[in-house]
């Protein structure tokens, strides 16, 4: 009889699970709240919808429930983004407020650059503009 294979730990469960997503999103929409370029684009009033998709986005992402897709049907990232401006400056505001969200969560080392580099890559991917923004 051989010994049981231990079950891998998802990344999700690694770094704490929903709270620490949900801390995650919530010190990132704080900084675009403030965000004179990227607080536009958000035509609601209150962030908090938006807030609660990219939870729900990154929780089922980093293996997690799967209520995002439940909802909402496929992520279509781009598709979803293609109506507004996303170009370097956008992307960079972006990355910054990601930075100092990632930042806060105290995450080991090798989950923290996991995390980071995803979200990295994510942001280049998203840019659908190279002009320069706003003349």
């Amino acid at each position: 009889m051989s010994a049981p294979v231990p079950e891998e730990v998802s990344f999700f469960a690694a770094v704490g699970g929903e709270e620490t997503f949900r801390r995650l999103v919530d010190v990132f929409y704080e900084g675009v709240a403030q965000d004179p370029l990227l607080r536009p684009m958000y035509p609601e009033e209150d962030l908090g919808p938006a807030a609660e998709r990219l939870t729900l986005f990154l929780m089922q992402y980093w293996g997690g429930p799967n209520t995002y897709s439940a909802s909402r049907g496929h992520p279509r990232l781009r598709m979803r983004h293609a109506p507004f401006r996303v170009g370097p400056a956008e992307r960079d505001a972006w990355l910054a407020h990601m930075r100092v969200a990632v930042d806060s969560l105290g995450l080991e080392p090798q989950l923290h650059t996991m995390l980071w580099d995803y979200l990295e890559r994510a942001a280049y991917f998203m840019v659908n503009t190279m002009d320069p923004a706003h003349g």
